[in-house]
């Protein structure tokens, strides 16, 4: 699935460091291209997860209420010893909060933080209307920096490009998030030849090759993991790029085809 939040409506930037490539959303904060993400995992596995994560250079680190740990990921970010405003930290409310006055409070009180990086509505159900109400308020009182929907359309992945929407996105200025991006682990999406033959080309794994297509693609991607070797791995996508011919390979070959 994906989040869509609000970003520029003028040419999209992007910076790129060793280790990270950026975009901005449209009131200038910057976002990393590639986090973590803590779906699924328990609190001592997210706690684990995100100071792996940090120690290996990321900076956008993803979590919700529904996760059942914000307070884990919280801890994680203090004992890491990361300036918390080096860290891009991402959650979101739950339905049965989006009519509660104090549920940004309330998570900011979970997260141990003043301020929350990107906060979204977690799913179109409920009041969510109120729920954006609350989380404009938040961010005019300097509580969240960047407010934006989550899972409003289905997953993004070389199956499924996403290529009307996506330009309807680029006329809105707005941008895409993949939480799911590698397809939910398909056996033969990581099978497929042009990516298989392509990360030996690179040097990287099947999984690199198609994290690196998302990011070329436009869309941030926070895979999620408890495996440290994983982690590390998953962040290791900006020593190389794929070529334009790569790219329409993979919109030409795998888009629209039915996952196995």
């Amino acid at each position: 699935m994906e989040r869509l939040y609000n970003t520029v409506r003028n040419k999209v930037e992007k910076e790129t460091s060793q280790k990270m490539e950026y975009t901005k959303l449209n009131n200038g904060i910057k976002m990393p291209m590639a986090g973590i993400g803590t779906f699924l995992l328990s609190p001592d596995e997210a706690e684990n997860s995100v100071l792996s994560a940090l120690k290996e250079g990321y900076r956008l680190i993803d979590t919700a209420n529904a996760y059942m740990n914000e307070k884990a990921v919280g801890r994680a970010i203090k004992k890491s010893g990361v300036p918390r405003k080096d860290i891009f930290l991402e959650t979101k409310l739950w339905p049965s909060f989006y009519e509660n006055e104090d549920a940004v409070e309330k998570t900011l009180e979970r997260l141990d933080t003043d301020y929350i990086d990107l906060l979204l509505i977690h799913q179109p159900a409920g009041n969510y209307i109120a729920g954006y109400r609350l989380m404009e308020k938040a961010y005019k009182e300097g509580k969240v920096k960047a407010i934006g929907l989550s899972n409003f359309t289905k997953e993004g992945h070389p199956y499924d490009q996403k290529k009307e929407l996506k330009e309807f996105l680029a006329k809105e200025g707005i941008k895409i998030q993949a939480w799911y991006p590698l397809g939910h682990g398909d056996a033969g999406l990581m099978k497929e030849p042009a990516f298989v033959a392509d990360g030996s080309k690179y040097k990287k794994s099947t999984a690199q090759i198609i994290l690196r297509w998302h990011i070329q693609d436009g869309n941030i991607v926070i895979p999620g993991s408890k495996n440290p070797e994983h982690i590390k791995a998953n962040l290791d996508l900006f020593d190389f790029q794929l070529t334009e011919e790569e790219m329409k390979k993979y919109m030409e070959e795998y888009n629209g085809k039915d996952a196995k």
